[in-house]
């Protein structure tokens, strides 16, 4: 039903954009770049999360980590992740399966600017052994995104490990 709402969702709003599929799981960023032959950080992760009462999407590349600060800045509250079962319950996807596309109602979606670094990422479509190849501006144009910066700079991260 997932994949089926992604590749209706396509059908409609981007005929051109072939949803890509693997035999084996793409549900983590590691198992999906090594399915689509990507670096991890191309990888475009939708994280499902609740902000007071509003449920919202945020898009990041695949190796980025949130930024508390700038999380809460930029959402006026600080984020709580949705467990897996409202995940299902919310979009429509399963966990590993998550994507801005083809959702049974209509949710915010927010994409970090971290993946306005790549001309194409690729994120999940609806399923864990799918995905599709796009550019980040289309991505949040086709989704009605607005782009935040919520992520932990690269290089501060890394003189943090």
């Amino acid at each position: 039903m997932s994949l089926e709402s992604v590749r209706a969702f396509f059908a409609e709003h981007a005929p051109d954009i072939a949803i890509l599929e693997t035999d084996g799981s793409s549900a983590t960023v590691t198992l999906a770049a090594e399915a689509f032959g990507v670096e991890p950080a191309r990888i475009a992760k939708t994280l499902s999360f609740r902000l007071g009462e509003r449920v919202v999407l945020l898009v990041t590349r695949g190796d980025a980590r949130l930024d508390n600060k700038k999380t809460k800045a930029a959402f006026g509250t600080k984020p709580r992740m949705l467990d897996p079962g409202e995940v299902v319950a919310i979009t429509g996807h399963p966990v590993g399966g998550v994507c801005p596309f083809g959702l049974p109602t209509p949710l915010p979606v927010y994409c970090d600017v971290s993946l306005k670094a790549f001309d194409e990422v690729v994120p999940a479509a609806g399923s864990t052994q799918t995905a599709v190849r796009i550019s980040p501006e289309r991505m949040a144009a086709l989704t009605g995104a607005e782009w935040v910066d919520v992520c932990q700079e690269p290089a501060a991260r890394e003189a943090a490990e």
